[in-house]
């Protein structure tokens, strides 16, 4: 087994209220960036799995993004594949 990083973002989904995103670009217009239009503001999660291959790694973490990491109501999440995997006992993959 080698081991993945797969990266979930997540974001709220589109007319879902945002403050902190709300605050954030109210922020920005006080500091004179007043060109601003929308600031939302998600989070980042990596996940490190133990995997046969990356196709496996994204399938579970799409599966923890359903279940745990991203609420289905109010956000929405991508995924994105981390570096090259490295063995799960520390040596160098590949």
């Amino acid at each position: 087994m080698a081991r993945y990083t797969v990266f979930v973002h997540v974001m709220p989904r589109r007319g879902v209220l945002d403050p902190p995103g709300e605050a954030a670009r109210a922020a920005l217009s006080a500091l004179g960036f007043e060109e601003v239009r929308e600031v939302r503001i998600g989070r980042r999660i990596a996940v490190e799995v133990e995997a046969a291959d990356p196709s496996q790694a994204e399938a579970r973490v799409r599966q923890m993004a359903e279940r745990l990491l991203a609420n289905p109501v109010i956000e929405e999440f991508e995924l994105a594949a981390g570096g090259s995997p490295e063995r799960a006992n520390g040596s160098a993959g590949r």
